[in-house]
Parts: structure tokens; sequence; C-alpha cells
């Protein structure tokens, strides 16, 4: 269990990283993360790879939190300060009352990624998703359901941002990811590793409730509003979600849900 160190100076350099926490996720942390909230920092300990370099937490929840800060390892500094101090250093109300500094593990290139996947298994690639909250769903829905990675390009947002950590319960922190590198054909990286595109457009060739996942199925989604390159699409399956009237949209996130479960849904229990 690691020791509780006390804050009592909002300007404490120890707390550095954890000062104006908005402004300080604007600008970018080359390789460090803030979780916030329980949830978020539980999946932080729990995961692969990623690790907590320190906590700040409200005095009061110091009790409540003690199973959490037993799995730390010993030697993690764990901050602890009333509750208008906190408040202070990070520039917000933190009603949550937990914070961790995390450091990020290195990612494998999109390549490794599908390399490693299992003979039957489920990627789910993006492109140009911007906003955080959508991108934190889609990666709460790819955990959810199953999804053996995602892979973003580079019109994607950063998936460690704090919003998009807690929109996404912290499945951010354990579902494989991947970015795709510079000038890389997505659809001739899956092509290589054996998976079949399938692209979600309202124009579609065919409905959801028909498709037969593939054995190893690329669901490609893109943002609200442009969809999916057209150059893209046109050389992917295409698979539309029907709708009722004249009505053709359906947020990004709330759609990728219903595909990882209709394809969840028809997949073996068991892996082979």
């Amino acid at each position: 269990m690691p020791i509780l160190i006390p804050i009592d100076d909002p300007d404490d350099p120890r707390i550095a990283p954890y000062r104006d926490v908005r402004e300080r996720d604007l600008v970018g942390r080359e390789g460090r993360f803030i979780a916030e909230g329980a949830v978020v920092v539980r999946s932080l300990v729990a995961a692969t790879g990623h690790r907590a370099l320190s906590l700040l937490i409200a005095d009061k929840r110091a009790d409540a939190l003690a199973p959490l800060l037993a799995r730390l390892p010993a030697d993690t500094p764990v901050y602890t300060a009333g509750q208008a101090l906190l408040d202070r250093v990070v520039g917000f109300p933190l009603h949550r009352g937990i914070l961790a500094l995390g450091e990020q593990a290195p990612g494998p290139s999109a390549d490794a990624l599908l390399a490693a996947m299992p003979a039957r298994a489920r990627v789910v690639m993006l492109f140009g998703i911007g906003n955080h909250d959508n991108l934190g769903g889609i990666f709460r829905n790819a955990a959810a359901f199953g999804a053996d990675g995602v892979i973003l390009d580079s019109g994607c947002c950063d998936p460690f941002y704090r919003k998009a950590l807690r929109v996404s319960v912290g499945a951010t922190l354990l579902v494989p990811t991947a970015r795709l590198a510079a000038g890389e054909d997505p659809l001739a990286l899956l092509d290589a590793h054996g998976f079949e595109a399938v692209a979600l457009s309202p124009s579609g060739g065919e409905t959801l409730a028909r498709l037969v996942p593939p054995r190893r199925a690329a669901l490609l989604f893109g943002s609200e509003g442009p969809g999916l390159p057209p150059a893209l699409l046109a050389r992917a399956r295409s698979v539309r979600i029907p709708m009722a009237g004249d009505f053709d949209s359906l947020n990004v996130a709330t759609t990728s849900g219903i595909v990882l479960h209709h394809c969840a849904s028809d997949a073996p229990e068991e892996r082979p």
C-alpha cells in the first residue's frame, strides 16, 4: 500500500502535473495523460503497459479508495489534499475526488496489431473521428462487445485526452490500439492480414441485418457529416442501417454499438 502524502500548498512542485488540468489538456502531455475518476483510474491500474506515475485524491475519499490504492506499487506517490485546495489546483470542482497521472505504453504499429489477432477477430477502424465524446463512446462499445482492437487514422483525435478517457469509462486503456502510418493504405493492410473491410454508410449496398460477419472483420466508421472517404467506400463492402422515413443519420458512437452488437451476437461463444 503506498504511503499517503499530504499536500497543503497549491504550488507544491510535486503536484505540478495536476495544475490547471483543462489548459494542460489542450497543449498535450507528450506521452502522459490524466485519468479522472475511480473507474478510469481502476482501468489504468489494471492496464497492461500503461502505468500510473502518481495519484492526487481528496483526503475525505482516502478510506473509500483504499482497496484501489492497495493495488498500486508501493512506490507510487499518492498525494492527498482538502477539497478546496484540490479544486484550486486542478482549476474546476473535482467532484470525483481522484486523478492519476498516467504514462502511455508504446503502441504497436497497425500492421503488428493485426498480425497478433486470433483467427477469428473483429477490429474497429476509425477515420476522422475528431469529437472526444464520440471517440470515447466507440472505445466503450469496442470493449463491451469484445472487439480485438481499434485502429485510428491520422485525422482522429487523441484517445488519451482526459474527456475521451472519461467517456470510455477507461476502455481506451484496455483495448489494444494503433494508428495508421502516414501514407499507409488501410484496405491493403487489412487484406494482407485476411480481414474483410465492412464500411458503414447511409448509402451502403446491403443492410446490416443481412450481414453475416466475416471470420476476420474490420468495421470501418467515419466522422459524422463527411463519413468515410469516397475512395475508401468504393473499395470496401458497404453496409447501412435502415432508418424510419427520410432520416438517414445516426451518431457514430451509436452506430458502432449497433454494428458491434450485431457482429458479437453472430459470433460463436468460443473462438478457435
